[in-house]
């Protein structure tokens, strides 16, 4: 079968994590939104629909798959925001050839369309499916429809609260295709409680006096993962390949660490995409950190009132009730606080910020943003990406002319946000 994953309006609502990456990149458990749904429907013929500005950039990752053009057969639309699960499996084998739009509640998860229809797709350009996905089906209004339980992610906090489940339903699917649970280095010393439910990857090195806490989650570290001495890992936890855990690090349940991100002082259920960093002490719960992060020392996070009342959050400049008493920071990519930063309940900061002094900075700042409390202004774009350029290739990594050509589109977009919430 065909599979074509595709991003809808919606992906504005993840905003600032969906500047610089499509929304199906976005981690959920120990895996992206991708990863997931190509586990649940293994395809040879993928197709990647994103904003056209990601295109170019997409394509680099993914030079197997077709980006931005349709399949020329029969062809399984998801949604890029979904949380895929076995529901999607059984609607593939169930196949009988008819088109029929699967539903979570209002929400479009999926949509099979066949081939003789697909050029109803391409005269509108992509945005019938777009419109599809965001208002129904109303533009499909005979195609049968089918209720699924896979849930649609609609803001970021939702990404963190579905986290702990979702790491123990990787860490399922990881052990059965693991040959050897501890691969890695156990120092004298080290404590693995409840060993059964932890995976530990060849060439990680768990220091003297680490405490693996698994009686009450999952544990999966990836390969090459340093815990230096004295951290304590409270599952259900995943660590990213490569990363560092730092000495007396206090990971509580419910976090993910992509991959060579380096994590000390104490972070509770929250996400970090790969290649940030938050060295020091300090807290961060229930957040959603981007890509190419840094949190300075004693940088500490906000995740609930102290009238223990739902946490609103701004959400493309309009503040809505996320519903939940604990909501922390969402930060972009390429975002970087200086040393005691203080983030808010429920703060959203854009991409390539650049934030420093002891005081609140305000719970909303767009992209590009720099400066302190009460004092921000536009950073510069030749020198963010500079700076970008500069740490990723402290990884290893070159900057892409695609890379820079996002992130100048990514300024230019948010112009307007800028002018609206910038103190001169």
């Amino acid at each position: 079968m065909n599979l074509c994953i595709v991003e809808d309006q919606s992906v504005k609502h993840l905003l600032p994590l969906t500047h610089l990456q499509p929304a199906f990149e976005l981690c959920c458990g120990c895996s992206s939104l991708r990863e997931k749904i190509l586990s649940f429907v293994p395809s040879k013929n993928v197709s990647l629909i994103t904003r056209s500005y990601l295109g170019k950039y997409t394509q680099e990752c993914f030079p197997s798959f077709q980006v931005n053009t349709l399949p020329d057969e029969d062809v399984l639309f998801v949604n890029s925001r979904i949380i895929a699960d076995e529901s999607l499996t059984r609607i593939v084998k169930k196949n009988d050839g008819k088109e029929r739009v699967f539903l979570n509640g209002d929400e479009v998860v999926a949509m099979f369309v066949r081939k003789k229809n697909l050029p109803r797709l391409r005269v509108t350009g992509l945005d019938l499916f777009t419109r599809l996905l965001r208002s129904g089906v109303r533009n499909f209004e005979e195609f049968p429809q089918m209720q699924i339980g896979c849930k649609v992610v609609e803001f970021p906090w939702e990404l963190v609260q579905h986290n702990a489940e979702q790491i123990e339903k990787d860490f399922l699917s990881l052990k059965r295709k693991t040959k050897k649970a501890i691969a890695g280095k156990i120092y004298n010393g080290a404590h693995l409680l409840n060993r059964k439910n932890i995976l530990v990857g060849s060439g990680s090195v768990i220091k003297p006096g680490v405490v693996l806490d698994a009686e009450h989650g999952s544990i999966i570290i990836e390969k090459n993962v340093t815990v230096m001495p004295n951290a304590v890992i409270e599952g259900p936890v995943y660590i990213g390949e490569g990363s560092q855990i730092k000495i007396g690090a206090k990971i509580y349940p419910g976090t993910s660490i992509g991959r060579e991100c380096r994590i000390g002082g104490e972070v509770t259920r929250s996400i970090f995409q790969s290649y940030s960093n938050k060295a020091h002490d300090g807290f961060v719960g229930d957040s959603y950190i981007g890509s190419w992060v840094n949190l300075g020392a004693d940088t500490n996070t906000s995740n609930l009132k102290n009238t223990y009342g739902n946490v609103n959050v701004f959400i493309n400049g309009e503040e809505i009730d996320s519903g939940s008493q604990f909501v922390g920071l969402t930060m972009g990519d390429h975002s970087k606080s200086g040393i005691n930063v203080m983030f808010n309940t429920g703060s959203v900061v854009g991409t390539s910020c650049n934030i420093f002094g002891s005081d609140f900075p305000q719970k909303y700042l767009p992209s590009f943003s720099w400066g302190s409390s009460g004092s921000f202004t536009t950073f510069d774009i030749e020198k963010s990406i500079e700076i970008a350029r500069r740490m990723m290739s402290r990884r290893g990594i070159t900057m892409s002319k695609a890379y820079e050509s996002m992130m100048r589109h990514v300024f230019n977009q948010t112009k307007r946000e800028r002018k609206q919430w910038l103190k001169k």
